[in-house]
């Protein structure tokens, strides 16, 4: 069996952290090359970690090798600070990181997108969220994969007391059926289908939703 190389940005996130463990333990894979504004702190074999400066792609595209790019790249309005900022992390770094990723062969696109991405939407989250698709699905990747997860759960490094009480909320109203595909998910979930979906070469371009999601990371 011939062990791949991973590559990662958002490794530091709830999502990216996990997809960084679960990629450590499968011997699939050989290498982890992380791309991060700051450190991991963490030291394992299989890693190989660059500090990059996300505004210069080109400064670092060479590096931009292997079999697989996981994108969990992302931040809130209230962290980015405004929208524009938000933007930039959330569509034209991981936009600007697949595009050289594509560009240099890389086959394997999986990237963690939002449940409500839609490029028409009024909403300027989801409507971020739509237009990265979008872009993303125009580039030379032989296998795209998206997943569309609700609020996203789990321990994070900083504490975000608002974000725990919509959670709260969300969960209160899909448990009564409503709005099922906004259901809070664990970030382990996403990664494990991350993951998984990565060895899915059926389809040129796969979305999957909330429940697609749940049986991805079973399977």
């Amino acid at each position: 069996m011939t062990m791949k190389t991973a590559l990662l940005i958002g490794a530091t996130g709830l999502t990216g952290s996990h997809v960084l463990n679960l990629l450590f333990a499968d011997d699939r894979f050989s290498k982890v090359k992380v791309f991060a504004r700051r450190s991991t702190n963490i030291s394992h074999p299989k890693l190989e970690e660059h500090i990059v400066n996300f505004d210069h792609t080109e400064e670092w595209k060479h590096l931009i090798i292997g079999d697989v790019l996981f994108s969990a790249l992302g931040t809130t309005l209230k962290k980015a600070g405004g929208k524009v900022p938000q933007y930039n992390v959330d569509y034209t770094y991981q936009y600007n990181v697949a595009k050289a990723a594509a560009e240099n062969g890389v086959p394997v696109y999986v990237l963690v997108s939002s449940v409500g991405a839609n490029a028409d939407s009024m909403v300027f989250y989801s409507k971020m969220k739509g237009e990265l698709e979008q872009a993303i699905k125009k580039l030379p990747f032989r296998n795209i994969h998206i997943m569309q997860p609700g609020p996203l759960e789990g321990d994070r490094a900083e504490e975000r007391p608002s974000e725990k009480a919509g959670l709260r909320v969300i969960k209160f109203i899909t448990n009564l059926g409503l709005f099922k595909g906004y259901k809070p998910i664990h970030g382990e979930i996403v990664a494990r289908a991350m993951v998984n979906a990565s060895f899915d070469s059926r389809s040129p371009i796969k979305v999957y939703r909330l429940l697609e999601i749940f049986e991805r990371a079973e399977t």
